[in-house]
């Protein structure tokens, strides 16, 4: 079966190459009747079910633009009522050679604040929460064009994970932060006291971002200089959005990055990119099936 199945996978390059149907039959030591018996025969059950599963794995797997490994189009696949396990999932893309890309190495670019020896850590690496708007996780990081470096500023809620607010601007000022903050205030409810956990950048412990926070009744928390998992929320973003897209796009100018860093995270990471923290469900599903109603700006 294996061999003439590779027959037929050669069969269409035959002209091209010099293999014709009768020598690859001599060189693999199969009938030529074998053969064309072989092909003949109707499809079994079996072999038409995994087609039809290799076309669905396909089809999620280049909707996800390349991004998806076999847990998240194995979700996919149960969410459509399509019966298939994850190992069987993860043999097809194997076999059609669908690999997911894969991160870089993270540079480091946190510059500490020397004033942040009061601030405590209220967070202690668990980026959970019982609903939105009461424990938020903030950073920045950097995006080259050809015209020059752009900066992006997050805000995500460790209850859905999703990005409730983001700024972009050519520079790493404190207004880029504070304007990430403005904005998802202006989408989802703050309760009182909620939690402002980011790593001891500059921008974070300036006195108008305290003012802020202080004004949006917000209480701050600061992870440790250099240790990437106590903020490790925010750093999993970063790194999903520049394997996803950023390391495989190149950015001719700062306009081009913003309108694509824009598209992934609202137009694919909130609504359609399953997260493994919440059981494969999207970040927006789990936002509002909380029935949050949005603050006024």
């Amino acid at each position: 079966m294996a061999k003439y199945e590779l027959i037929d996978s050669q069969r269409t390059h035959a002209p091209d190459s010099g293999w014709s149907v009768a020598n690859m039959c001599a060189w693999l030591e199969v009938s030529r009747s074998g053969y064309y018996h072989w092909r003949s025969r109707p499809q079994s059950a079996t072999a038409a079910r995994r087609q039809a599963l290799t076309g669905r794995v396909k089809h999620y797997f280049e909707a996800s633009d390349g991004t998806y490994g076999y847990r998240r189009i194995h979700a996919d696949l149960t969410d459509e009522a399509t019966e298939a396990s994850p190992e069987l999932v993860r043999q097809i893309m194997r076999d059609e050679g669908l690999y997911p890309c894969q991160p870089r190495p993270k540079r480091v670019t946190t510059i500490p604040d020397e004033h942040t020896a009061d601030v405590p850590d209220l967070v202690q690496r668990d980026f959970t929460a019982d609903r939105p708007g009461v424990k938020l996780v903030g950073d920045i990081t950097y995006i080259h064009t050809w015209e020059g470096f752009v900066y992006l500023a997050t805000v995500i809620d460790c209850y859905s994970k999703k990005v409730i607010g983001w700024s972009i601007a050519d520079h790493m000022r404190t207004e880029l932060v504070e304007q990430a903050l403005l904005n998802a205030a202006a989408t989802t409810r703050i309760e009182p006291d909620a939690i402002w956990h980011s790593d001891r950048g500059a921008q974070y412990m300036s006195a108008s971002f305290q003012a802020l926070l202080r004004r949006l009744r917000m209480r701050p928390s600061v992870g440790r200089t250099g240790v990437c998992w106590d903020n490790s929320l925010a750093e999993s973003f970063f790194a999903a959005l520049k394997t996803e897209r950023v390391h495989r796009t190149v950015y001719p100018t700062k306009a081009h990055a913003r309108r694509d860093v824009i598209s992934y995270i609202e137009g694919f990471y909130n609504r359609r990119r399953r997260h493994s923290a919440l059981g494969y469900r999207c970040p927006d599903d789990v936002h509002y099936s909380d029935q949050q109603l949005p603050q006024a700006a």
